[in-house]
């Protein structure tokens, strides 16, 4: 699938497409679904079955996660924010586009950026939900289809619309490394980054699914063995002063070689259990 950039970058602002099939059928489910969670108050029921919790896609084998988290929200401005995104910037890009093109590129990019999560997260039982991820891709693509149309910020100020995805993505970029909110970043960076490599080239997707499946399995590695030297360290450790208290006695430790001993014992013990 490949988007070519708009020849006329257009100078101007727009009124979003009214007829935009795909955005109206997004929009729909999307709200439905959250009307359901709000009625039934099950979020607790909903998050960890139907939401992106990264260890059970792989432990639990719950595959259908990195689909279905983008339709469940995590609170009323949650959803109103993203489809109000999605229907101002995707309107248009699904008249250029087309339905199926437009719904394609939003499924891929959601589905990946949450692909992507999950493999920085293995271990996680957070629950990711919504559908930033796929509503940045969008952002991302309008910004570089349309890069000199007029953005109102907060209603008033106005700006190029390469100029409002630019900062966007920044501060999604720089929250990502001091996340103290429950907002996933990462997610919104993925989903940008998706966006511009769907613009750019098509992709090997086959390709693209072992080239992280390998990483993973290589940080995997390298993280048993990184246990193992730390093992192998401590044990000598361990048996130097072992050898010091055979030759004079426990009185000839000193405090510092007194608390490793003691310190690496509980070590050694919490990994054979562990074992």
């Amino acid at each position: 699938m490949k988007y070519q950039f708009q020849t006329n970058p257009g100078d101007y602002s727009y009124t979003p497409n009214s007829n935009a099939t795909a955005i109206k059928i997004l929009v729909s489910i999307n709200f439905g679904i959250f009307l359901l969670q709000a009625l039934s108050k099950s979020e607790r029921l909903f998050f960890p079955l139907f939401g992106l919790v990264p260890k059970l896609v792989w432990s639990d084998l719950m595959i259908w996660q990195p689909f279905t988290y983008m339709f469940f929200h995590g609170g009323v401005w949650h959803v109103l924010i993203n489809m109000f995104v999605l229907w101002m910037f995707g309107s248009e890009l699904e008249r250029v586009w087309g339905r199926d093109r437009f719904l394609k590129f939003f499924f891929i990019t959601g589905v990946g950026s949450g692909l992507i999560t999950m493999l920085f997260s293995l271990q996680s039982m957070t629950p990711v939900v919504g559908a930033s991820g796929s509503v940045y891709g969008v952002l991302l693509a309008y910004g570089l289809t349309y890069p000199n149309r007029r953005v109102y910020l907060y209603g008033i100020i106005p700006i190029k619309s390469i100029w409002f995805v630019f900062g966007i993505g920044l501060m999604a970029f720089l929250s990502s490394f001091n996340n103290i909110s429950e907002i996933s970043h990462l997610t919104h960076i993925s989903g940008m980054l998706i966006g511009y490599l769907l613009l750019k080239k098509p992709i090997n997707w086959t390709s693209l699914w072992f080239s992280m499946r390998k990483r993973t399995l290589e940080y995997r590695v390298m993280k048993e063995e990184k246990k193992l030297v730390e093992k192998n360290k401590i044990e000598n450790d361990v048996n130097k002063i072992l050898d010091k208290i055979n030759r004079e006695g426990y009185d000839s430790l000193t405090e510092n070689e007194a608390e490793r001993l003691y310190k690496g014992s509980q070590a050694l013990s919490h990994n054979k259990k562990k074992n």
